[in-house]
């Protein structure tokens, strides 16, 4: 099978002839695997780079990294609608449980970017040293990166999983778990396959904290990592496509397939999290480590 035979696009309007609208189909396609996928421990941008490398697309161009994180701000759509009225009634009750959340939340957002950010700057000057213009985004393609992850989350999935079904007492939610949490989130960032609610949840559960309170706490750190993440796309998207030269109809076909790809992520992922925190509440969180390690098989197999 060719993986780099060329994707169609419908034509743009004169004068403007960068590719940058999808086939419907393919935006359709794509938005289900990412919505379902995204808010399961099973790495959505894993899934969605095979099939985009299987339909040839290129998955580390700019259309492409953008498309991903706005199919993610889709499912963060369906987190708020599906948490919302829980974590109202949780966590902003009143004025010191939406403080404590806030300063736990903000405690590991920070420890996510000061790790992640500086394991991407190490990689892109280490690893990608010498090539002009070198971004993370270049490795975020290659199948035998994203089936070692894949199989390190799901190994943690499963010591998570063990861990979980041998302690009988919880712990309190602090600043140290906090920490933690933060920790393994950012050492997702950079690597595609490291499934972000995977790792979080997991190192939750191996931290002696609840299902539920890991689970809320791991979607909660999601709707402050992706804004930021969606606005470094799309800055990297224009800046491609030199968008300040542009027609509002060019504009309009260089965001369309993303906007559109959105929309339809957001049904995917309320499914998605109705299966998961059934999963969660029935002791299935294994299932989801075995799940991880076969398909870093396939995709080793792929590459």
């Amino acid at each position: 099978m060719n993986l780099r035979k060329e994707i169609w696009y419908p034509p743009l309007s004169p004068g403007f002839s960068q590719r940058s609208a999808m086939h419907f189909f393919q935006i359709l396609l794509l938005a289900v695997i990412q919505g379902f996928t995204e808010l399961l421990p099973v790495s959505s941008s894993a899934h969605v780079i095979v099939a985009e490398k299987m339909m040839g697309i290129d998955p580390t161009s700019p259309e492409m990294t953008l498309l991903l994180v706005m199919l993610h701000t889709g499912t963060m759509g369906s987190v708020l609608v599906f948490f919302g009225k829980d974590w109202k009634k949780t966590y902003f009750r009143d004025r010191k449980n939406t403080l404590s959340l806030l300063r736990l939340v903000f405690l590991s957002s920070l420890t996510t970017g000061l790790l992640g950010f500086g394991l991407k700057s190490l990689i892109e000057n280490i690893s990608l040293q010498g090539i002009p213009d070198a971004s993370i985004e270049m490795i975020f393609g290659n199948l035998k990166l994203i089936s070692l992850s894949l199989a390190t989350v799901g190994a943690v999935i499963l010591i998570a999983a063990f861990r979980e079904g041998h302690t009988s007492t919880k712990k309190t939610f602090g600043i140290p778990e906090a920490y933690w949490i933060g920790m393994f989130q950012g050492l997702c960032l950079p690597f595609r396959g490291f499934s972000r609610s995977g790792a979080t949840i997991s190192a939750g559960l191996i931290l002696g904290i609840d299902k539920k309170r890991s689970e809320d706490f791991s979607f909660a750190l999601a709707l402050v990592l992706t804004p930021p993440v969606v606005l470094r796309e799309a800055h990297r998207l224009m800046k491609t496509h030199a968008f300040w030269g542009m027609g509002a109809s060019d504009v309009l076909s260089l965001f369309l397939p993303s906007l559109l790809g959105m929309i339809l992520s957001f049904g995917a992922g309320l499914l998605a999290l109705h299966l998961l925190s059934s999963w969660l509440e029935k002791g299935r969180w294994a299932w989801f480590g075995v799940y991880c390690l076969a398909f870093s098989g396939l995709v080793w197999f792929l590459a």
